[in-house]
């Protein structure tokens, strides 16, 4: 049965509060910022925009739970059951979580019920049922002394998250940092702050001990940058962008040099080879690999090169089945694509079609912001040709569903351009030759490289960049280093 996701929106409650050891905050005095809903324009609450008193509340909260170990000191059984309790919370509530992101930041209900809200069930799991598969070790000594190597959680982690995924990308930071037994306090972005808020609900219902995990809402001019400043903060992880990930690394050099763990910006290049024999299943890929999510991905494929034989016909079966991606309102059932998730975000989109344009770009489809019924801030599904690997629009991160599209005639030529990028977060190549994938993957200076597919990723594998998309990965079991500090004990026998 379809849900009627308007009659559920109806009925819907959303927390405005920051929510501190267990509970939600009643201190009004640090004011509030508007939640906009970018699919209608309507105000959809004012929200506490957390001031120093409270920032060092929540760090106090999660620094005694931690030093008093009522999370750490669990049993991995214990905080595995608590963890997987909150996983079937998450499940539970699905409908409700899913509607918290999908109006506040615009994407289709759907996607973030049957993507973003399963996945989010399905990783937090996965963290809490590799718990008791990791070893510690034991190191080669002397026959006379005994070295252990163990990992411990660090303390307090921050984690600082975006509003593109608003309740997934918060997963991916709470559960390993929970997992090993670190408490966290959670800043969501001020975009969309409901459901991380709704989930700390979820946690204590869960049997989570209050003071472990604590969610400040807020700027990043004000709640984010207190976060980075803390001298009571072991660890911050973050993803956004790569400019706000340059001032998380300043703020630990001006504190107490707390780790930082970076998921910041991409420009990820997609390489379409001549001897594709499934051109049709690679145009429609390469179309969702930038139009998803409204084209608002770190990982988006937003540089298309093309093997310049195939060009042509590559660039129709692109301009025939980019009208599937048009954007609709988000809780329409059939959404593919939703709102971007503001106007001056979308116009500043625009502007840089429109300077590219001006320096010789064409536009092949797409290319303006729109309203529906008008209402909301929506963006035409964009493809542009002839622009050049060095122009503006092919170095910068728009975060939008705009995607230039280039000929190229040589190996060698395509992989110099795939680099030349300040970015290394993801890269696709579509061959029907093996080596030619395996010598091209090697080759290219990205995190993960597709092959005969686009932004491939899953827990079990690590999600991360190189360059100034930043360092430290998520996903996989490779994200608990980031967590966690390793101890050696050396017993020398007497």
């Amino acid at each position: 049965m379809e849900k009627n996701w308007q009659e559920l929106r109806a009925r819907l409650t959303l927390p405005t509060q920051a929510f501190v050891n267990g509970v939600y905050e009643k201190n009004h005095q640090d004011g509030v910022f508007d939640v906009i809903n970018p699919a209608t324009d309507e105000t959809l609450a004012q929200v506490h925009n957390a001031g120093e008193a409270c920032v060092n509340r929540a760090v106090a909260a999660a620094k005694s739970a931690f030093q008093n170990r009522v999370w750490a000191g669990l049993s991995i059984d214990e905080r595995k059951a608590v963890l997987c309790r909150l996983a079937d919370l998450i499940l539970a509530h699905g409908d409700e979580l899913a509607l918290l992101d999908s109006i506040s930041m615009g994407k289709p209900v759907n996607e973030a019920l049957n993507i973003d809200v399963a996945g989010s069930a399905y990783i937090l799991r996965w963290y809490a049922e590799a718990l008791d598969k990791m070893f510690d070790q034991v190191a080669p000594t002397p026959s006379n002394a005994l070295a252990t190597i163990t990992r411990e959680a660090i303390g307090v982690v921050a984690a600082v998250v975006p509003w593109n995924y608003p309740l997934e990308m918060a997963i991916w930071k709470l559960a390993p940092a929970l997992a090993v037994g670190n408490s966290v306090v959670l800043k969501p972005a001020e975009q969309s702050p409901f459901s991380a808020l709704r989930l700390a609900e979820l946690a204590i219902e869960a049997g989570m001990p209050a003071g472990v995990f604590n969610v400040v809402t807020g700027t990043g001019e004000l709640t984010g940058r207190l976060l980075g400043l803390h001298m009571d903060v072991d660890c911050l992880t973050f993803t956004g962008s790569t400019a706000v990930g340059k001032m998380f690394m300043s703020y630990s050099a001006q504190s107490n040099l707390k780790q930082v763990w970076l998921e910041c910006g991409g420009k990820s290049p997609n390489i379409v080879f001549q001897n594709c024999k499934h051109l049709e299943h690679a145009a429609q890929k390469s179309l969702a690999g930038i139009f998803f999510n409204q084209g608002e991905v770190c990982s988006a494929n937003s540089r298309l090169y093309v093997e310049r034989p195939i060009y042509a016909e590559f660039l129709a079966l692109l301009e025939q089945h980019a009208a599937t991606w048009q954007p609709s309102q988000p809780l329409q059932a059939d959404a593919k694509a939703g709102a971007l998730i503001s106007r001056s975000h979308a116009l500043w989109i625009e502007e840089q079609v429109a300077a590219a344009v001006a320096r010789g770009a064409t536009v092949l489809t797409g290319g303006k912001v729109f309203s529906i019924d008008g209402k909301g801030t929506f963006f035409q599904p964009t493809i542009l040709i002839n622009t050049t690997v060095d122009d503006d629009v092919n170095q910068q991160e728009l975060f939008g569903p705009v995607v230039s599209v280039l000929p190229f005639d040589s190996e060698d030529e395509v992989i110099n351009w795939a680099n030349d990028s300040v970015y290394g977060l993801a890269a696709s190549i579509w061959t029907d030759d093996i080596h030619q994938a395996h010598r091209v993957a090697k080759r290219l200076q990205a995190g993960t490289v597709s092959v005969n597919t686009v932004d491939a990723l899953g827990v079990t594998t690590p999600f991360g960049g190189y360059k100034q998309s930043g360092f430290g990965k998520d996903l996989s079991l490779f994200a608990f280093d980031k967590f966690v500090n390793l101890k050696t004990t050396w017993f020398q026998i007497l």
